[in-house]
């Protein structure tokens, strides 16, 4: 038997660590490494979010909800949350330990939030993806640091290995959103994300793991006693949601888009172990048929949906069932080689985006945002910009909505699983504290997302300042 110090020490070790935002763990880290990395700010954000405040002063508010701004209002931040919200001036006990910044009569709204992201396939090649675990993880925690300066305060990560790279981000290490975790990418033999090349072929149940599966990109599961053990795996490591692929899709080389991939009961059992552990399974799925099958098995959550007919919408709108999808830009269709089996899928997809916002608000479908970027820099600089493209179906009202409080309500349906408890997406007394203080008004001008670094002049998350134009 091991002696309680051991078992502490292994199991210190080996858990997972939640979000550890105003912590005195979060503080002691940053302290210690302030010194090794280069300087002091990891340590002085960390005492900011243990307890110091800004106040916001002269600033409209977007709430996340409303469809106009606020009257000139103040904000006062303490530690991580909103602490109160006031038109008349609010009165600070010690001044000197309050960082005051005064708005100008700019917009004071919340911290945007991507709900289809790849946190760790945003600037790697297909290739490299597969290859060096720690060159993988030092672009990916890089390109965090980007996505938070963009004012992508959170993300729901649908597929990767990222449970690292959040804990790195939760513990002050390095600078990036908060991440909702799926883990792998769970698939069958020839299904969306299986990318073996027919050299890994015959797979034998029980045998050797292939590359991609040792990373953790992506688990092949063909049975539902598989599903379940892949699907225990990922909770097991952290994730909050599990994803699956329903049907084919675009990128994967053996996936044709119109075949509908795991059965009913293999669903099925997904569901009902994520359930166990009070969460949900959200499943890739294009065409009316994988969408279908999917509800029958009791997923909440159907990401993409461009090629749902009439019929597969009314359906997701009667059963509450969420549509997590994406305006598409048209360079990551032209992304792909002409004449490659990619580029044939995309051409067949691409057509059924507008097509499914439009069913998404003729029945009134529950519907979030992203933006499933995938190895592509350059396209993930234009994350604000492919948000701002939602005015081609909505107003800029309700698009900034979408990525803010309605976003926030799907990341919700995690339950206890839900890594950072407190409410994301308002701005509102009691909410966690992610903010952005934007230069002009984007319920007139959405376009300013397009271009963050010069129109955003403050961004913080969980009541940590990340960036600070304003400052003197």
């Amino acid at each position: 038997m091991m002696s309680g110090a051991l078992l502490n020490k292994l199991y210190s070790a080996r858990r997972i660590r939640p979000s550890m935002s105003g912590t005195c763990r979060s503080l002691s880290i940053a302290v210690a490494l302030s010194t090794w990395l280069g300087g002091a700010s990891l340590a002085q954000q960390a005492l900011q979010a243990g307890g110091a405040a800004t106040l916001f002063q002269n600033v409209r508010i977007f709430d996340g909800k409303s469809a106009t701004l606020s009257a000139s209002s103040n904000v006062l931040v303490r530690g991580n949350k909103i602490e109160s919200i006031s038109l008349q001036p609010i009165a600070v006990n010690s001044p000197a330990d309050i960082r005051i910044v005064e708005g100008g009569g700019r917009t004071l709204m919340p911290g945007f939030i991507d709900n289809h992201w790849h946190a760790m396939l945003i600037r790697v090649t297909p290739a490299q993806s597969f290859g060096d675990v720690g060159y993988v993880n030092l672009v990916a925690g890089d390109e965090a640091t980007n996505t938070l300066m963009r004012g992508f305060t959170t993300v729901r990560d649908v597929g990767g290995p990222v449970f690292g790279l959040k804990s790195a981000i939760d513990e002050g290490i390095i600078k990036g959103p908060r991440i909702y975790p799926s883990g792998a990418v769970i698939t069958v033999t020839s299904g969306h994300g299986d990318f073996r090349q027919l050299t890994d072929l015959p797979r034998t149940i029980g045998g050797m793991l292939t590359r991609m599966e040792q990373t953790g990109g992506a688990m092949i599961a063909d049975s539902p006693d598989e599903v379940r053990v892949r699907v225990r795996e990922q909770l097991m490591q952290g994730a909050s949601q599990v994803k699956l692929t329903a049907g084919g899709g675009v990128s994967s080389p053996f996936s044709p888009i119109d075949v509908t991939t795991f059965t009913e009961p293999e669903i099925r059992a997904a569901v009902e172990a994520a359930e166990n552990w009070g969460t949900y399974v959200t499943v890739h799925a294009f065409t009316a048929a994988a969408i279908r099958g999917a509800i029958a098995a009791g997923v909440k959550c159907i990401e993409h949906g461009f090629l749902m007919d009439d019929a597969t919408a009314k359906l997701m709108a009667e059963k509450g069932v969420w549509l997590s999808t994406q305006p598409l830009p048209e360079d990551l269709r032209l992304g792909f080689p002409v004449g490659s089996v990619q580029r044939a899928k995309a051409d067949e997809v691409w057509p059924g985006i507008a097509r499914s916002y439009e069913l998404a608000r003729k029945y009134k479908i529950k519907t979030a945002w992203g933006t499933d970027v995938l190895f592509s820099a350059a396209l993930a600089r234009q994350q604000g910009a492919i948000l701002a493209s939602l005015a081609r179906w909505y107003t800029p009202a309700e698009a900034l909505t979408m990525a803010t409080s309605t976003n926030a309500e799907l990341l919700a349906l995690s339950g206890k699983r839900n890594p950072y408890p407190g409410k994301l997406g308002v701005v509102e007394q009691g909410a966690l504290a992610d903010l952005l203080l934007v230069d002009g008004n984007p319920l007139d001008n959405i376009g300013l997302l397009a271009d963050p670094a010069n129109n955003f002049k403050i961004i913080m998350k969980d009541g940590i300042i990340y960036k600070d134009t304003l400052a003197r």
